[in-house]
């Protein structure tokens, strides 16, 4: 929240701190034409939002949230990061208390698949979710995966050199043999599926994939559908460097 004596927001800081997402991706909703001032359209992302100033977004009204939510949530298996589901999934919201489902600013920053868990952030900081989804940012995040056969430990100088996957060049930042069978795999990318493609395209089947840590971020009392608030110890535990 800015102090009092701190310029107005620009335009996409606004839409992002009422939780419509990033920066950037806020930029985009202005730049598609869909965001009023004071009923005039928006053409100018050096737009500055003053208190009186009324800004909606196809045609929702929007308000910023002045109360900062940040809540780390371990996001079970058979459970959508989503809002809603048009086939009736469960999805993580439902997993939160009524009041703060009723907040539509909060969201998550980071996405797990739907056979996948472990830890989820939540927030309703879109400058947050700007700096754990900017490539620039490269916050690590790392995965405990279980697989289908043993692991062959020459695969994981494959993973972390790097291979086109349907998503993109992926490539693996650590990769570290636990057991027989699975594997810690850190990555500072964010493709989609991508480490069950990665695996896939060495001949892996993945049967277990649990988020462990965000950042320096862990918390092993979470167990599956529980979560907690983050205090500001926590946040600047996500954004300090990791030595993998």
């Amino acid at each position: 929240m800015s102090k009092s004596n701190d310029p107005p927001p620009r335009i996409n800081r606004f839409l992002a701190d009422c939780g419509l997402g990033s920066r950037r991706s806020c930029e985009a909703i202005v730049n598609e034409g869909r965001v009023l001032v004071n009923g005039q359209p928006c053409l100018s992302l050096g737009t500055r939002i003053r208190d009186h100033d009324q800004v909606t977004v196809d045609g929702r009204t929007l308000k910023r949230q002045n109360d900062e939510v940040n809540i780390l949530l371990y996001k079970p298996v058979g459970c959508l990061c989503s809002r809603n589901d048009p086939e009736g999934r469960s999805t993580i919201f439902e997993l939160l208390p009524p009041h703060l489902q009723q907040r539509r600013s909060i969201h998550y920053a980071g996405r797990l698949d739907y056979n996948s868990e472990g830890l989820v952030l939540l927030t309703s900081c879109g400058e947050i979710t700007q700096r754990l989804s900017h490539p620039s940012g490269k916050v690590e995040k790392e995965y405990v995966v279980s697989l289908s056969r043993p692991f062959r430990e020459e695969h994981a100088q494959v993973l972390t050199d790097g291979l086109e996957i349907p998503s993109g060049f992926a490539r693996a930042a650590a990769v570290e043999k636990v057991t027989k069978r699975s594997i810690a795999i850190v990555l500072e990318q964010g493709l989609k599926r991508q480490i069950r493609y990665m695996l896939d395209a060495l001949g892996y089947k993945v049967t277990r994939l649990v988020r462990v840590r965000i950042g320096n971020l862990t918390d092993h009392s979470l167990k599956p559908g529980n979560w907690r608030f983050l205090g500001r110890r926590d946040l600047s535990s996500i954004f300090n460097k990791t030595k993998h």
